[in-house]
């Protein structure tokens, strides 16, 4: 079953020199992006991490220090990569905990104000996780039918996830609707106002910490309460898109009070 499409999505996958969003950098990253039509682009950039690599993620994706020596960095590549997903939604395999985050840090760090208030993501693994409970390779035998040859390669990743969903979508049509928002929706694990889940919404929308001793209360009311917690969030080993989104709700406190 083809999408149903209003404006393009992007299935993308990222090899990193490791799982930590904040500290990690992308080494790899493959766009297959989808529009209305049913037209297809496809991009693949290798990056120079401008980090060590180290030896057992190497041996997981077999990209190594001297194969990205000469390669650009994510600084160059950002504004080409932002540009062919801008206007898009997202899709991805485990991509709403890892590869947009990830993605996200590394937008901001290379200076390109990436934000995901107009994009929607579907996340195939929570599908498939909700459905079958597997691993991507097991998910393109089981449903595709196909043994996945190159996994942990991030061409081969992106066009297997998108051969997936559609194939989810075929499996489960009486399940599953073929609607991006639908799909971003059902694929969604919890309502974060960031996108590490460090920062969530509420039963009554408000935001609220994900994590730690204040896990569960009201942002807006630490501030208030701990006015030096802003600053040592700040300056802590946290993602830099959480970072953005509690400036915002810091600045939005603070123009209600001067209203």
């Amino acid at each position: 079953m083809e999408l149903k499409l209003t404006k393009p999505i992007c299935f993308f996958d990222l090899e990193a020199t490791g799982t930590n969003v904040a500290k990690d950098r992308i080494v790899e990253i493959a766009i297959l992006k989808i529009f209305p039509n049913g037209n297809k682009e496809s991009k693949t950039w290798l990056v120079n991490p401008e980090i060590p690599i180290p030896k057992e993620v190497i041996k997981i994706h077999g990209i190594s220090d001297e194969k990205v020596a000469n390669e650009p960095t994510f600084k160059q590549l950002a504004a080409t990569v932002y540009e062919m997903i801008k206007g898009c939604d997202l899709a991805g395999y485990n991509s709403n905990r890892y590869d947009i985050p990830l993605l996200a840090e590394e937008m901001l760090r290379a200076g390109v104000d990436f934000d995901m208030k107009n994009m929607l993501a579907v996340d195939v693994q929570t599908i498939f996780h909700k459905m079958e409970q597997r691993t991507l390779s097991a998910a393109y035998k089981f449903y595709c039918g196909k043994d996945l040859e190159g996994a942990h390669g991030a061409e081969v990743d992106t066009e297997a996830t998108y051969e997936v969903l559609k194939s989810q979508l075929d499996r489960y049509n009486e399940d599953l609707q073929n609607d991006v928002k639908w799909l971003s929706e059902y694929s969604s694990r919890k309502e974060c106002a960031d996108i590490a889940g460090l920062i969530l919404f509420d039963k009554k929308g408000r935001e609220v910490f994900g994590f730690g001793k204040y896990k569960g209360k009201s942002v807006e009311d630490i501030l208030d309460q701990e006015p030096g917690y802003f600053g040592w969030f700040q300056n802590a080993d946290f993602p830099l898109y959480t970072k953005k989104v509690l400036t915002a709700i810091k600045l939005r406190k603070l123009n209600t009070k001067l209203k």
